[in-house]
């Protein structure tokens, strides 16, 4: 029984099936999702819905299903000046491919959809091998504070706070995090996982376009295997790991 860990797929699908046929998912094995499965790229639902029908895998919600589902499914009743706002954010962060096409499916399949979003968690602990950790999306709820009051719910600012090396992290956890594409702590190039003394980033830029020009960023999708902390990446022709 394997434990994988992947985050922020952003609709890209190639990417995504290079993850794939790496890994090889067993019946046996477990696939974590930290969010952000939709946007940028326009395979997010059908993503999304094969992650639905997956027994073996378990997903958090990101900031791009939390804006989604506050664009187009909000839970209570806002004024159009407040629909329109929440609109041009998501549409503003890559949801225009993900509106059009949900536009173009069932509303029973849509409403499918959003049930499962809404049920998501924010946080998962996991033990694997005898280590405690934390998955998120972009930063522990335990470390919402007084100070970050600009978030209106803690579940705000689980999915769109950045951490950062300073941030602290639960007693006997590594954190594992999504969300922040790890260009913002290194230089490498194409990107590669960041790992700290107890946390580990593994958004490597997938929502990124493909590089078309030498010395431009280059996103790949990663996945990290957590009983031998393998790191998968996803090739834009064939597959590849390290």
């Amino acid at each position: 029984m394997l434990i994988y860990v992947i985050s922020d797929i952003h609709g890209n699908t190639r990417r995504f099936n290079s993850i794939m046929e790496q890994i090889k998912l067993q019946q046996e094995d477990t696939l974590y999702v930290l969010g952000d499965v939709v946007d940028r790229y326009s395979d997010g639902i059908k993503i999304l819905r094969q992650i639905m029908k997956m027994p073996n895998a378990k997903m958090l919600l990101g900031n791009h299903e939390y804006m989604m589902l506050n664009a187009i499914d909000p839970v209570e009743e806002i004024d159009d000046w407040e629909q329109e706002r929440a609109m041009r954010l998501w549409y503003r962060n890559g949801g225009y491919v993900t509106h059009n096409y949900l536009k173009h499916i069932r509303k029973d399949i849509r409403r499918e959809v959003f049930d499962f979003l809404r049920a998501l968690p924010i946080n998962i602990s996991i033990e694997v091998n005898g280590k405690k950790y934390l998955l998120v999306h972009g930063s522990p709820l335990e470390n919402y504070s007084w100070i970050y009051r600009e978030y209106e719910t803690k579940e705000k600012f689980a999915v769109w706070e950045r951490w950062q090396p300073t941030d602290g992290v639960p007693e006997d956890h590594t954190l594992i995090f999504g969300h922040t594409p790890t260009i913002h702590f290194q230089d490498n190039d194409p990107l590669e996982i960041v790992v700290y003394d107890n946390a580990i980033g593994i958004d490597c830029g997938a929502g990124f376009p493909v590089s078309q020009f030498k010395g431009e960023t280059i996103g790949r999708l990663a996945c990290l295997r957590l009983d031998d902390m393998q790191v998968f990446y996803s090739t834009e022709e064939g597959v590849d790991n390290e």
